[in-house]
């Protein structure tokens, strides 16, 4: 299935239904009067977070959506039926705009969440309404208001706990294979990765977190070279990115330093506010480095980008040391979930009474 985490669509919500104009008719009862009912509601539309999807694949080619509109009023005081409400089903991460102010509207992250985007017409009113003293046969209605039309952003970020970030073959989709089910494709040639990939780790039997795998990106991304930064918004609502290096002496650059700060400097191009997300710096494929050169090899490099973060040295390759690094994440996580619990925890205000 095709990853499209955006789309502009179209959403028109239902008409109200007009008034009618109608009089009583019945035998024997002569000058009866005005009978004719209101409109009925025109249907609004609303958008609902669920889980079960994962992509905005489903509005690629359905780009306008329209709710019914309300039935018109009939005689014998009978009201239109309300028009049926549209309800359009999101992933969860998704986030609305409208496409020709830019005006944020809301943000999806729960399931079941709902909002609604357009608001469907008022019912008219039939003649009876204006029915008075002094207007015994009133011979006016009032239509029914026209549904909201608007056009719509629909932007997903993914929700993760943990993004990867890196060029491509630094190993990121390697790792995410190593320590949960995901199956991202793995290739000895770069940008294998095509849209982002989530992965469920498992820490134990209670804990577990979720891992973003998003498509490498090169130097020049700020300008649209390779992939450009068309993915980096999934990072946003990561609580924290892990930088992976490719430390191998056989990589294609053979350089980690340039490779360390390239990732840096387009991460700060993209969001300064992201770039200083807390972010731990992963050296991966130790496992081809000759063991009396890894040691000295990894301190010079950490000496020349003058790293003071959180440091892992794994091979993704192989697992080693991945748990290691996963019960570091989960440990993070836990900690920042119970400060923000802290934080909302109501403080018990004392009330004195007074005699």
């Amino acid at each position: 299935m095709k990853f499209v985490d955006e789309v502009i669509i179209t959403v028109e919500a239902g008409n109200g239904g007009d008034g009618c104009l109608s009089f009583r008719r019945e035998k024997f009862i002569p000058f009866g009067g005005p009978d004719g009912g209101d409109g009925g509601d025109g249907g609004s539309i609303f958008l609902q977070a669920s889980d079960t999807v994962n992509t905005l694949v489903d509005f690629r080619f359905a780009k306008k959506f329209k709710a019914k509109r309300g039935e018109n009023g009939r005689g014998a005081n009978c009201t239109g039926a309300a028009g049926e409400d549209l309800i359009l089903v999101v992933p969860l991460g998704t986030q609305v705009h409208d496409a020709d102010t830019n005006e944020f509207i809301c943000d999806l992250t729960e399931d079941g969440q709902m909002a609604k985007v357009a608001q469907g017409g008022f019912h008219g009113l039939g003649n009876t309404r204006f029915k008075s003293s002094t207007n015994r046969a009133p011979r006016q209605t009032k239509p029914g208001t026209p549904g909201e039309e608007r056009r719509l952003r629909l932007e997903l970020k993914v929700l993760a706990d943990v993004g990867l970030l890196g060029l491509p073959n630094a190993g990121k989709s390697t790792l995410i294979r190593a320590v949960s089910a995901a199956r991202p494709k793995v290739a000895d040639y770069p940008f294998t990765t095509l849209h982002p990939n989530l992965g469920v780790v498992s820490v134990g039997p209670l804990d577990s977190f979720v891992m973003a795998d998003i498509p490498g990106l090169i130097e020049g991304a700020a300008e649209g070279a390779g992939l450009g930064h068309k993915f980096l918004r999934h990072l946003s609502r990561t609580s924290i990115m892990l930088h992976l290096v490719d430390m191998s002496p056989y990589s294609d650059s053979q350089d980690p330093v340039e490779d360390f700060r390239v990732i840096t400097n387009e991460l700060q191009q993209y969001d300064e506010e992201m770039a200083k997300k807390d972010r731990w710096l992963v050296l991966n494929k130790l496992d081809l480095i000759p063991e009396d050169e890894r040691e000295e090899r990894i301190a010079d490099f950490l000496k020349e980008i003058q790293w003071e973060g959180p440091c892992f040295q794994i091979s993704a390759i192989s697992g080693d040391n991945t748990k290691p690094l996963t019960s570091a994440i989960m440990d993070y996580i836990n900690a920042e979930k119970a400060a923000l619990k802290a934080e909302e925890t109501p403080v018990a205000i004392e009330v004195a009474i007074m005699d």
